[in-house]
């Protein structure tokens, strides 16, 4: 027969005493389940740092922040080096010009080629008219004029000669004729060199990359003017302290940021030492519109070595308030934990974490810089 409901609700708090009593009767024996630790305690369902350094991000937030995350999988990855580069001329491709002649800037018919104008080999981009002293002209004028003097009196003993054709011998004829020919040469080169000027054109097919001139502006001998490039044919030449990784290069990429990673393929080495380095020179493959002429570059060079390590994208790994490189790893539904890491490049978008991190561990991959931000 059911208790009446008032008596139902009388004994409800003993039988909870009850309950609670045989639970502790049933402990191991020198174990409390009370001596188990309590997870973290949050302040709200809102995202924030928990004391332990963990992140607690409710899951509409996570949507929010677009977090994905990844398995660690650890494996054998080739072993990298990070160098410093600069992206530079191919000289098979591209050239300077430089002014042979101190002198003032002349525009030619088409005016001045503008950056980034494409240009044809052969084509002119400018006029020198070499800078000339007040003396040096003088001495130049003075030169023609007696020139001219003595080009009148041998064309007149020329004429005479002619004249007397049946009584003088023919080589004197010809000895005058030959003295009113290098005579005219002679008076005809210092007139071209009073109006002489430099014709500057381009030293190969492709686009002005760098101009460094206006009309009327004075330049000094030497002096680059101009840089044409083949946007399709740039080299990438980056620095090694270490001669023999030159022998142990198999891959290569470019780094000059986010989004601008280019694959670069090895061309060779100098067998000298620049700036205590050896340079190494690497082309561009796959297109080079997002790179300039001088621009820096972060090379990561992949050697024939290998190492074991997780693979991981590099916008993965972060940088901590103590300035350590950490990745966040999932450690609940909705928590957090930061693990710091050693890393090692593998290519200009992936490095491969070495140590710190274990097989298994689900890592966050994209939103990494966003959850560190949590406060």
């Amino acid at each position: 027969m059911n208790a009446p409901r008032f008596l139902q609700r009388a004994l409800r708090p003993l039988l909870v005493a009850a309950a609670l009593a045989a639970g502790a009767a049933f402990a191991h024996e020198g174990h409390d389940h009370g001596d188990e630790p309590a997870p973290p305690i949050t302040r709200g369902d809102g995202p924030q740092r928990l004391a332990d350094g963990s992140v607690f991000l409710p899951k509409p937030t996570q949507r929010q922040l677009a977090l994905r995350t990844l398995v660690a999988e650890n494996g054998a990855q080739p072993v990298a080096v990070e160098l410093t580069g600069k992206v530079v001329l191919d000289p098979g491709s591209g050239g300077r010009v430089q002014a042979m002649n101190a002198g003032r800037v002349e525009a030619p018919a088409g005016g001045l080629p503008a950056l980034g104008k494409a240009v044809k080999k052969g084509e002119l981009l400018a006029r020198v008219h070499p800078a000339v002293s007040p003396l040096e002209l003088g001495g130049q004028t003075a030169q023609a004029a007696e020139l001219r003097a003595a080009l009148g009196v041998a064309e007149r003993r020329l004429a005479r000669l002619k004249e007397l054709e049946a009584t003088v011998a023919r080589k004197d004829i010809d000895a005058a004729e030959a003295d009113v020919h290098s005579l005219r040469e002679r008076l005809a080169a210092i007139g071209r060199s009073l109006a002489h000027h430099e014709e500057l054109r381009a030293p190969a097919t492709g686009v002005v990359a760098s101009a460094n001139v206006v009309a009327g502006q004075v330049v000094e001998a030497r002096e680059v003017l101009f840089e044409i490039v083949d946007p399709a044919n740039l080299r990438v030449e980056a620095l090694a302290y270490e001669p023999q990784l030159a022998a142990d290069i198999a891959g290569a990429y470019g780094s000059a940021g986010p989004g601008q990673e280019v694959l670069l393929a090895f061309v060779g080495a100098g067998r000298s030492l620049r700036e205590q380095a050896i340079p190494l020179h690497f082309r561009v493959e796959g297109g080079t519109a997002t790179l300039a002429l001088n621009q820096p570059l972060k090379v990561i060079a992949q050697t024939r070595s290998q190492v074991q390590g997780v693979p991981l994208p590099a916008a993965a790994v972060v940088k901590n308030a103590a300035n350590q490189e950490i990745v966040w790893v999932k450690a609940s539904a909705e928590r957090f934990v930061p693990r710091p890491v050693r890393t090692q490049p593998l290519d200009g978008t992936r490095v491969a974490i070495v140590g710190g991190l274990e097989a298994g561990e689900r890592v966050v991959v994209q939103g990494a810089a966003l959850l560190n931000q949590v406060r």
